[in-house]
């Protein structure tokens, strides 16, 4: 699979007693694991971009990074080379045809910088010298070698993002095995092929619950001060409209008051601003679990909708 002969490099022990585990939970053999994480090599970039990523900036530093026109321009290009593609994918899954692209645009520029990194690098920099998270990115690791089995892929060319994910939705390598779909019906799944790309990410917001048609963000104006503890509260939707606005968080448009919403507050250009998060903005979370990312996904999305002069898809 992956040995060229010659003798194994020594692993530190959690590196080796997690290749162990691999390869008896997933009948592999433990040398041929052991071979392949012998040629991974702690990144300390890695470990620096991961304590200062950019969705911890303010919304008002955010936002123009990614609405601006150069961003959307791309955009409209991008959906218009691949207009029937994205037309399909946004059918069969229920996802508006301009959030697919915005994810795209936002993630990697609609394919143009899809990470530099050898995932294998990011990955085991990850599992075995960033504590915070090691749990997970190994878990991660794991995947990424049972994707490279599966795809029958080189694991040791493939290049992504400082934490792993990879091509043009920037997928890490459990969603990718989960959610990946082969949109063009070439037999194989290449999230570094449009097709493939468009048709995941659609695969990846039904698979946490997009509504159709349902909407996903509101200005909101508040009063007293209960809306504090609403918004320390979090991100995930567990009150209605209704009990929202009895606490003093009233949605500045026309919304379902039995609709479940969470209260988000931004540092905008404009100042402070406040909104009522709905379900599928929490769907949207779930690709990257940042306020920032969300709206900017979402705002870019509409700017890509109204520069086409188009409706919503869903």
């Amino acid at each position: 699979m992956w040995l060229s002969g010659g003798a194994v490099a020594a692993l530190a022990p959690e590196a080796d007693a997690f290749a162990a585990e691999v390869a008896e939970r997933n009948g592999l053999a433990a040398r041929e694991v052991r071979a392949l994480l012998a040629q991974a090599r702690v990144q300390t970039g890695i470990l620096r971009a991961m304590m200062q990523p950019a969705t911890s900036r303010t919304w008002r530093e955010y936002r123009p990074v990614y609405l601006n026109p150069k961003r959307i321009a791309g955009g409209i290009e991008f959906w218009n080379a691949h207009r029937a593609t994205v037309e399909a994918a946004s059918a069969k899954f229920g996802v508006p045809a301009e959030l697919i692209v915005s994810i795209i645009g936002v993630e990697t520029f609609y394919g143009r910088v899809t990470g530099a990194h050898r995932v294998l690098d990011a990955l085991y920099t990850l599992a075995f010298a960033y504590p915070p998270r090691a749990a997970l990115f190994r878990g991660e690791l794991e995947n990424f070698i049972l994707l490279a089995r599966e795809l029958e892929l080189d694991p040791l060319k493939l290049r992504g993002s400082f934490a792993g994910a990879m091509g043009i939705p920037q997928f890490l390598p459990s969603s990718y095995r989960k959610f990946a779909v082969d949109f063009d019906s070439d037999g194989r799944v290449d999230l570094w092929r449009p097709a493939d790309a468009i048709g995941s990410v659609g695969s990846y917001f039904r698979a946490f619950g997009w509504r159709t048609g349902a909407p996903v963000i509101a200005a909101a104006a508040v009063d007293g001060t209960e809306y504090r503890g609403l918004i320390e509260r979090g991100i995930k939707p567990e009150l209605t409209l209704a009990r929202l606005a009895e606490l003093g968080v009233t949605p500045q448009s026309e919304l379902d008051p039995q609709a479940l919403a969470a209260v988000i507050e931004t540092e905008g250009a404009d100042g402070i601003g406040y909104w009522v998060a709905l379900e599928n903005f929490y769907v949207i979370t779930r690709y990257n679990r940042s306020v920032n990312y969300a709206l900017a996904v979402h705002e870019l999305a509409e700017a890509l909708r109204a520069a086409r002069g188009g409706t919503p898809a869903g």
